[in-house]
């Protein structure tokens, strides 16, 4: 099959873009990367005044040859920005580990949780170590990753990568926590992934039940169709 083949059965059987929210990281030629909160393939980014305003203050890890370099990101109107961009061969981490507990209401019970949000940027699919709690990372295959939780492999669990038009594509990790994609078109593609740790915990003080990890994986594609165009842009959730 070729690429236009497979690319013309994706796109009809895998348009899904309703995916949760989540943090990725953006980062446009010439320019210091962002952190986004939204929907990437529903071309929404929250903003602030609104749930932007959800974060208390992200940090960001850029990694190179050099070395690792730790920042608090800033937050603007439409997003987290950071003073550095990832150059070839280096990837950047982002994560919030203090976004607000909230209560989720079940038939017969409440249950107060807690979401992690994270994110990642790489510039190639050299295999690279995980570093935050739920990590997705390249293996050295392209379009290869493998999902690591608290540093050991997480099997047969659902990933889905998405582009700018709202495709998306859903894969289960193997055995030993390793999943893979075709790619047909190029440009930007987010690879989201979340898992529930139902142990429960206390956090400065306040209990929680559960914690959701919520993790992506930014890349972009060099080779391939040319992409679908993005959706025009939805608008952010109101302020309460």
């Amino acid at each position: 099959m070729n690429k236009l083949s497979i690319a013309l059965v994706a796109l009809l059987g895998a348009m899904n873009s309703a995916q949760a929210h989540q943090i990725w990281i953006e980062q446009a030629d010439g320019q210091n990367a962002v952190v986004r909160f939204g929907e990437f393939g529903d071309n929404l980014r929250e903003v602030s005044p609104g749930l932007l305003d959800k974060f208390s203050k992200p940090t960001a890890t850029l990694i190179s040859a050099k070395g690792e370099q730790t920042v608090d990101a800033t937050k603007t109107a439409t997003g987290f920005t950071l003073p550095f961009a990832a150059k070839a061969g280096d990837s950047i981490v982002a994560q919030d580990a203090n976004y607000p507990l909230y209560t989720w209401k079940q038939p017969d019970k409440e249950v107060r949780n807690w979401f992690h949000p994270a994110a990642r940027l790489i510039t190639g699919f050299a295999a690279l170590p995980p570093k935050l709690p739920l990590d997705l990372v390249p293996t050295g295959k392209t379009g290869e990753f493998k999902l690591v939780f608290k540093d050991q492999p997480k099997p047969k669990t659902k990933v889905t990568l998405t582009t700018q038009s709202g495709w998306a594509k859903e894969a289960h990790t193997d055995a030993q926590g390793q999943v893979s994609f075709e790619m047909p078109w190029k440009g930007v593609y987010v690879v989201e992934v979340s898992y529930t740790d139902r142990t429960p915990g206390e956090r400065a003080g306040e209990k929680f039940d559960a914690v959701v990890y919520g993790t992506t994986l930014t890349f972009m594609q060099a080779d391939g169709l040319p992409p679908i165009p993005a959706g025009p842009a939805a608008t952010p959730t109101a302020p309460k």
